[in-house]
Formats: structure tokens, sequence, C-alpha cells
């Protein structure tokens, strides 16, 4: 995982501090709700049917044992004891109090965490696959590549008031487990002649208009993968509508110039980008792949795991479907399923929470991730230890053996919560 130097740690401090008082405003009246509005947004707070909603960044849906208790204890504190997970790989708490705000946002800063970006028109969380580092399948550990354009797009001053929100993706695997296709950006890390090297799809969204995104430039250089994006988002800036916001995302603009077209609009300004991008951003990738190093993963005795694969039925069953293998023999990725029969998809307990992170610790490596499923991955889990975790997972509630079947459904929060909901 990403380390926070004292830089990051300073400037959430700052940005806390500074909405502290944007909320102080707001509730002595200075502020109205329309001149609070968009200082909230940038903070990740909506206003929602019966109350406010914070969603938090969970960047390429990484989180250690230690944040994951830290969102329990938050959940518990100041929401309704539980959190919602969401298909962007972030999490939301959809009962805080405006007052208690701020002080979620600093408990959060403590943890490493923040909500800035989850709201807005800017970019927002760059999502990748839930099995990054793990995956037999992959060309290379995507999450450096995304830790990277979110340390380039975080404050962005020239995108932080796109014409509408930018989502943006990785996929590094032969099977597209981050749906890049669907994203306003969808990057498909694949090899080239002289090292890794970037498909770029654009114009991809799902919603009111769903749209395939479109292949728009092969095999493009690490090097110039940030200048290709900031070209890209140029272009948008400049020429995306802005009078309705129902066709104000990318696919829109691809839809109406035409992909050809827009490749030459982006290939128009380029040059001027790289000629002048910042080459010690550039230079700090390969720092960055240091954070993402693969944990020692000693031989484990698989056996006894064998043995109970083929004695245990209700066991067999949790394996076939929410197990997967590793690229590492010996070891496997572990999905548990937030879809139990009853429950609201993507929701998670503050005791449940507190479980996955006590199995991170003690047989994962201290690391978890968010499914674009709204489900939770253990990544590195040794075949020995599955047992194990199956049957604390079993008295959890959260054993369900259902990954990738009908009952594994994604949903938002409801009517309950989102104004959108019908």
């Amino acid at each position: 995982m990403y380390q926070y130097s004292e830089f990051d740690k300073a400037f959430l401090q700052e940005r806390v501090a500074q909405y502290r008082d944007q909320v102080s405003r707001r509730l002595t009246g200075a502020l109205t709700e329309e001149e609070f509005k968009p200082l909230r947004l940038m903070n990740g707070v909506y206003l929602q049917l019966h109350a406010y909603m914070l969603r938090v960044a969970i960047p390429y849906g990484t989180l250690s044992a230690a944040q994951m208790r830290g969102l329990a204890d938050i959940s518990e504190r100041w929401d309704r004891g539980y959190g919602h997970f969401t298909t962007r790989q972030n999490i939301q708490f959809n009962w805080p109090k405006l007052v208690d705000t701020p002080d979620i946002l600093e408990a959060l800063a403590g943890l490493d965490m923040h909500a800035i970006q989850t709201s807005g028109n800017t970019v927002r969380n760059v999502t990748t696959d839930h099995f990054a580092g793990a995956a037999l399948d992959e060309v290379d550990d995507p999450r450096p590549y995304a830790e990277w354009i979110r340390q380039w797009s975080t404050d962005h001053p020239e995108f932080q008031f796109l014409p509408r929100k930018f989502k943006i993706a990785i996929s590094a695997g032969q099977q597209d487990r981050a749906l890049v296709k669907a994203h306003d950006i969808g990057l498909r890390l694949v090899a080239g002649d002289r090292g890794p090297a970037f498909d770029i799809y654009v114009g991809g969204g799902l919603g009111r208009t769903p749209v395939v995104g479109s292949l728009v430039f092969e095999r493009v250089s690490v090097a110039e993968l940030l200048p290709h994006i900031e070209a890209i988002l140029t272009v948008y800036n400049l020429a995306g509508r802005r009078d309705n916001k129902y066709k104000a995302r990318i696919k829109i603009l691809l839809q109406s110039i035409g992909t050809s077209h827009f490749r030459k609009s982006v290939k128009k300004v380029l040059p001027r980008i790289i000629d002048t991008f910042d080459q010690h951003l550039i230079g700090r990738l390969e720092h960055l792949k240091s954070d993402f190093a693969a944990p020692l993963l000693p031989p484990r005795d698989v056996a006894p795991y064998w043995d109970a694969v083929n004695s245990q039925s209700d066991f067999k069953a949790w394996v076939t479907q929410n197990v997967t293998p590793h690229k590492q023999e010996g070891y496997a990725s572990v999905t548990v399923s937030l879809k139990a029969h009853g429950q609201a998809p993507g929701d998670a307990s503050a005791a449940q929470m507190r479980v996955l992170a006590e199995l991170a610790e003690q047989n994962g490596f201290a690391e978890l991730r968010v499914s674009h499923e709204q489900n939770i991955v253990l990544p590195h889990v040794a075949q020995s230890d599955l047992m194990a975790v199956f049957a604390r997972l079993k008295r959890a509630g959260l054993a369900t053996p259902n990954i990738g079947l009908a009952s594994d459904l994604i949903a938002c929060p409801g009517m309950d919560y989102c104004a959108l909901a019908t």
C-alpha cells in the first residue's frame, strides 16, 4: 500500500481545518445551503432524502486492517453502526449529522484516509482490479499506476470544475475485472514491445445513457500516459457541454463529434502537454512501485486444505464460489460476500468490519480490497488457512457461497437515502 508522507498528512489536516470552518459558518447561518453546497461536495458530503451522506475514498479499493477497523469505529460513533461499500470501491456513511462531519474527516485523516474528490465534477476515485497484485492473468500490478494517477489528479487546478464527474479505471488482466469500457477513461495495461503500455478507451459509462467506451489510443507508453490523460481532460473541459448535466459526460461529447474528430482534437494539444509535463512526476512511478511490492509468501502444506475440500460439503461449496486462484502456488484470494440472503448488498456492520480486519491481520498480511461487486477481498490467503477463515466468516454471517451467482447483485442504497431512487 501507498504510505502517506508528512506532506500528505499535513495536507489532510489543512483540508479538515478549512472544512471545519466552513461547517461552522453554515451552522451559524453565515453561509446559505446554496453557498455551502459546493464546499461540502468537495469534501464528499451529500445531502440526501433524510440525512447527510459522507462518501469516503478508498483509492483503487485497497485498505489496511487498521483502516477497516477505523471505519468500523466511525460507523458506531457517528453513524448507525454500519457502512455501505460501493461499486467504485469506496464506502459511504448514510446517517452522519452535519455538525459531526469535520470530526469524521479528522478521524479519517488519522487513518490516512479522506473524502476529497469523492463528489463534484472532478476526477473521482481511480479504480482497478480487486485481485491486483495477486491475479494469475495480470501483465503487471495496476495499483502503482492508479496511485500515480490519483496523486496527479488530486487538487489539480485545471480539473476541479469539469463539465461533469470523471471516472477512470485500470485493468491489467486478460479478464477485465475493472470494467474499463464502462468508464470515462478506461486503461488496459498490456505488454508492449518496450515494456508495459496502455490501450486507452474513452467515453464509456452506464446510467441513463449506457455507452461502451471507444478505443482512442493504442500502446501508449508509460512515460506518455499522464500527458495523454491530461490532453483528453483538456479537450473535454473545453468542449464538453455545461448547459445540461444529463448531456455533460464525455461519452456524449464523443457521440456528438465522433471518435476520429475527438482523437484529432487530443493529438492537437498533446505535443504542448508532453513538452511541458513535470518530468519529476513521471519519474515518481518507480518510487511508488516499491510501496506495492508483493508480500513474502512462504510455502505452506496444502494437504489439509484438500482433505477439507474433499470431506466437507459446505466448505467445498464456499471454496468453489468464493475462492480464486493466486499467482503464488499454495495461496488464494478470498472474496467475502456482503450479499447474505435478506441483506442490503454492500452493507457491513461494524462488528463484521472488525472481523474482516482481524482476518486480514491473522491470515491476509493486513490487507483488504473492495470489489466492484460490493464485496470484500482478502487477496493473499494461504490455502492451509482457508478452513479457519471459513469458520470465522461463518460465525460472523459472512460465508454466503454466492460470488458470481444471481444473488450476488449490486445495488444502490435505495430510496431511504438517494434522491434519484424511484
